[in-house]
């Protein structure tokens, strides 16, 4: 298995940037819950080992670097709300995210790498957009780390709430027990009701 490297960030680092940060969004699928985005600065002399797409590791490694990432780089986590993803749409809901991450990481970044192929038009620091970056980009795999693991714990959080659902395990995502549970127990203010399968049950015929 290839692991995503450095190399990205040293070709900026050589350009005369500083400070490099890697954005990452998680929960663009889920039927509930906001969409959660991270913005990580690591330190190019202590990046912890083992950093890759949080979907291709497991819980207990992902909790192990998430510690790892927080001991050892800036970083900052931002949401954009289900009632914003219903008013724009996923996407847009997503950069919002991402943008406000950026935002709130001190320091300030001076160059981000942006998991995608779109920059949010609202980031005014240079960047980058590149594809499955969180495959290539330590900075990327390292905020897609962060980003997944808030949004699980959020999601388990609100699983004490609402419970039925499933959002403990599935994380909002349309298992079949959420969709189920949909059906059994109705839409709860949580979900996304601009998403087919809540629109659908709220305007049945």
């Amino acid at each position: 298995m290839t692991l995503p490297d450095y190399e990205i960030e040293k070709a900026a680092l050589a350009q005369g940037y500083l400070r490099i940060a890697g954005v990452d969004e998680v929960g663009r699928g889920p039927l509930a819950g906001p969409v959660v985005a991270a913005a990580v600065i690591l330190n190019p002399e202590d990046i912890p080992v083992g950093l890759n797409d949080s979907k291709k590791l497991t819980a207990k490694r992902r909790l192990a670097l998430d510690t790892a990432v927080r001991q050892r780089a800036k970083i900052a986590v931002a949401e954009a709300s289900v009632a914003e993803i219903d008013e724009h749409n996923i996407l847009r809901a997503s950069h919002l995210a991402m943008e406000r991450a950026v935002a709130a990481l001190d320091p300030t970044p001076d160059f981000l790498l942006i998991d995608g192929n779109m920059v949010p038009r609202g980031l005014t620091i240079p960047a980058r957009a590149v594809v499955k970056g969180d495959a290539h980009s330590v900075s990327i795999a390292a905020a897609s780390i962060i980003a997944k693991n808030w949004r699980d714990q959020l999601m388990v959080d609100l699983a004490q709430q609402h419970p039925g659902y499933g959002w403990e395990t599935n994380a909002g995502y349309p298992s079949k027990q959420h969709k189920e549970a949909l059906q059994n127990l109705g839409v709860t203010p949580h979900h996304r009701r601009s998403f087919k399968p809540v629109h659908n049950i709220l305007y049945q015929e």
